[in-house]
């Protein structure tokens, strides 16, 4: 009996001191774990009772949310347009032989943007100077000289009708003298009184022809004047300073005078144009500051409004202003902004500065300081300029916003440094 029943009673009676001794081991450890230097609700730079210790808080500038005189306003929108636009043509028909420019090119006022093949002109300014010539050298003048003045009585033809009038005028005399005393007959002095008047009208004639001669003169030298300004205009050149806009010509294409080969717009300053509703209108006036604004850009664009519709529209009623405003270069005509038109310099606003200002997804937030924690709150703003923000809810004056916050996040405990 003993040798059949003894085994599975030791078995039995070791179980039972195995499970034992597990128990007791994972007791062991649970106090080892309660006595352990790390407790289990603190992170890292906090006690055991939430609170922020000085080692783990993260030091922060502050600026207190003040009140200060910004100026009544009015808020408009309108779309930004270039300054200047013009179309480039060619004032003379013919190949094109160069294109310098290309969309987006920048030019200066008076750059060559391109040329038309200028061969045939050059044979015309060659051909009007020697008509120049020729016309000269009929006056008695020197042909490549540039002194037009002429004596008509020291030209040939005037000198020869001249001689010639002077030779019939003392035979007329003569056959007078003669006729008084009988020595010729009448006729003779008729004759005589004929050839004289005829010498006359070709005396005449002869001054005429000199200044018909003159008068073509003048006309070769307005041609050879002609011919030189259209081999000039064979160069195209840029109005003012702008950027291309668009390319309508290509190198080699014959054009007619006036095709286009280029559209440029000048984008330094710009024009802002909007529509002031008519309750805002009277409040408006030349002269006054813009701060403009424009998507995707949190720079603001100052200006000034420099001209207004005389009239109110009757659809809409609405005033159509225009600002000039200054483009730094980052600013596109065409462009959908905003603006702040400043109709008073004596009205109060509160502000904040603008690196405060946290935007995320269409939100604006800031973060102030609150019982050394940070805490974020939401905010409506207003008017904007690089330094200051307006905010029309969100914050009360004296509240002290963290400055250029980063990732800086609600409820992690902050050190406020000078």
């Amino acid at each position: 009996m003993f040798g059949t029943h003894s085994q599975p009673e030791f078995i039995k009676r070791g179980g039972r001191g195995l499970a034992g001794l597990c128990l007791a081991t994972c007791l062991a450890l649970c106090a080892a774990a309660c006595k352990s230097d790390y407790p289990a609700s603190a992170g890292p730079g906090k006690g055991g009772d939430g609170e922020a210790t000085a080692g783990g808080a993260r030091q922060v500038k502050v600026a207190k949310v003040s009140e200060m005189p910004v100026g009544a306003s009015v808020q408009v929108t309108g779309t930004l347009a270039a300054q200047d636009q013009a179309t480039v043509s060619v004032k003379v028909p013919g190949r094109l032989r160069a294109l310098s420019v290309d969309l987006g090119s920048v030019v200066r006022k008076g750059q060559i943007i391109t040329q038309v093949d200028p061969q045939d002109y050059q044979l015309r300014v060659q051909q009007a100077e020697a008509a120049l010539a020729q016309a000269r050298a009929r006056l008695g003048l020197s042909p490549d000289g540039g002194d037009e003045k002429v004596n008509l009585e020291q030209t040939g033809t005037v000198r020869q009708a001249r001689a010639q009038m002077d030779e019939a005028r003392k035979n007329r005399e003569r056959a007078v003298t003669l006729a008084e005393q009988g020595i010729v007959a009448r006729t003779e002095f008729e004759a005589a009184d004929a050839a004289y008047k005829v010498t006359v009208g070709k005396y005449q004639d002869a001054v005429e022809e000199v200044r018909n001669r003159q008068g073509l003169l003048a006309q070769r030298r307005t041609e050879l004047a002609l011919a030189r300004q259209q081999l000039a205009d064979t160069n195209i050149l840029a109005p003012f300073d702008a950027v291309v806009q668009e390319r309508k010509a290509s190198v080699g294409e014959y054009l007619a005078a006036g095709a286009p080969v280029v559209v440029i717009v000048r984008v330094n300053p710009l024009r802002f144009r909007a529509e002031v509703p008519e309750r805002d209108a009277a409040a408006v006036r030349a002269g006054q500051q813009v701060r403009v604004t424009v998507e995707g850009s949190p720079k603001t664009y100052a200006g000034r409004i420099v001209r207004l519709s005389p009239t109110i529209t009757e659809q809409s009623r609405v005033l159509i202003v225009e600002a000039e405003v200054g483009n730094d270069g980052t600013l596109r005509p065409g462009s959908f902004a905003r603006a702040d038109i400043t109709t008073s310099d004596t009205s109060m606003a509160v502000t904040i500065p603008t690196n405060a200002l946290i935007n995320f997804a269409g939100i604006e937030k800031v973060i102030v300081v609150q019982n050394g924690k940070a805490l974020e709150k939401s905010v409506t703003t207003g008017r904007r300029t690089d330094e200051w923000t307006e905010v029309l809810s969100g914050v009360n004056v004296g509240d002290a916003v963290v400055l250029s916050p980063g990732n800086l996040q609600s409820g992690m405990a902050v050190q406020v440094v000078e």
